[in-house]
């Protein structure tokens, strides 16, 4: 191998990253402190959204955003069975029941029709209080629909936009909650922009962001106008409710804030990136074919998923995955279906969701990252035909 290795995603980092961060531990403050503030500020200004509420990571933005609407035990709550594991894990932190819709086969994402069955499964358990669709790889679906069928139900729509930073939908940013009570968002490295760990809600609702604040920190309240006993003493703070420490660190958040001020950049390139597998891809359809796309989505990928029929190839995914590892060409499936995880296996048993069972026997993430040149899409594209042939990772002829 004397090519560079390409992993499926990395981060995107620049002095001014490094800078960002090394001003802050040259400061007072390394904990919570004026750079979250900052951070969530302009986050919420990216979003079109009133609040952003900053935490540690993508899966507490989904806990907290549900605990939010006090979901719990007896509660029902409806997740897109294509998604990582901590979707639906968010739910059962609270208490409350998971019932699993299926997805389009050919985008992994849950859609209306899937949506309307899945509420008269989970009408039969108890009260639905939260529709959680995934805007798997950056990408999403009729949110305003989706938000209506929820609506029959008495439920709201929490958006995992863990995925989806600088997409919009309609024109209108994912995270704008135009549709939804609330958008929570992951800041892992492999994302679009990068807090090394870091997660946010986003949400206009102004009670909501102040008990979203309050949980990430013990359920601890510090404003005197909101307090039981007006003690008059400055150290005096009431634990008002149970909570967690899931605080997002001023390290963290001005890494992220540092990125988010590239967001544009990062969003024209990774579109710019997807164009050039797609142009590749369109003349080796159907036996490559890229992520079928949704309507008035403009979507910034975290993902570059392939749909392949390896059966029909007559070569297993694995192999496929090794060919492309020997010639630095990282890939990665996205997602197992959470139903089919033992944990959940065991308290629902097996599921028949064949939208899910076929998106997941046929997926294979591509590498793409901001980082990647020009060439590297048709570096790939070459390698996963060649390794489909039976010819091992080399070029086309």
């Amino acid at each position: 191998m004397t090519q560079r290795f390409l992993p499926y995603g990395r981060q995107a980092l620049d002095e001014q990253d490094v800078e960002a961060v090394a001003e802050v531990l040259r400061g007072d403050w390394l904990t919570t402190g004026p750079a979250v503030d900052a951070f969530e500020t302009a986050f919420a200004a990216a979003c079109g959204a009133e609040h952003a509420i900053a935490c540690s990571n993508g899966t507490t933005a989904l806990h907290l955003a549900l605990a939010a609407l006090n979901v719990g035990p007896g509660d029902v709550c409806i997740v897109p069975a294509v998604t990582f594991v901590a979707t639906a894990n968010a739910a059962r932190y609270c208490g409350a029941d998971v019932v699993f819709a299926d997805v389009d086969p050919e985008t992994g994402l849950m859609t209306p029709d899937t949506l309307e069955v899945a509420l008269e499964i989970a009408r039969l358990r108890g009260p639905v209080r939260a529709v959680l669709p995934v805007h798997l790889a950056g990408q999403c679906e009729d949110v305003a629909r989706l938000a209506q069928l929820a609506a029959t139900a008495d439920a709201v729509l929490v958006e995992d936009a863990c995925h989806a930073v600088g997409t919009r939908h309609a024109g209108d940013p994912v995270g704008s909650c135009r549709h939804s009570v609330s958008a929570c968002f992951s800041f892992h490295p492999v994302k679009t922009i990068a807090a090394g760990e870091g997660g946010a809600v986003t949400t206009n609702d102004a009670v909501m962001a102040e008990r979203l604040r309050r949980l990430r920190s013990h359920g601890i309240e510090r404003d005197p106008a909101r307090m039981q006993r007006q003690a008059g003493e400055p150290w005096w703070h009431e634990m008002v409710e149970l909570g967690w420490n899931y605080r997002l660190s001023d390290i963290q958040a001005a890494l992220a804030l540092s990125q988010l001020k590239r967001l544009e950049y990062f969003t024209a390139r990774r579109r710019e990136l997807a164009a050039r597998y797609d142009a590749v891809f369109e003349a080796l359809a159907p036996k490559i074919q890229p992520l079928a796309r949704t309507p008035d989505c403009e979507p910034c990928l975290h993902l570059y998923p392939v749909r392949i029929d390896f059966a029909g190839a007559g070569v297993s995914r694995t192999e496929v995955m090794e060919g492309l590892r020997e010639v630095g060409i990282g890939s990665q499936v996205h997602y197992i279906p959470v139903p089919d995880q033992p944990y959940y296996l065991d308290l629902y048993g097996r599921q028949e969701l064949p939208g899910a069972q076929h998106y997941y026997e046929r997926t294979l993430s591509l590498p793409l990252f901001v980082g990647m040149a020009d060439e590297d899409p048709l570096r790939v594209a070459d390698a996963l035909v060649a390794v489909l042939d039976g010819q091992g990772a080399g070029p086309r002829p």
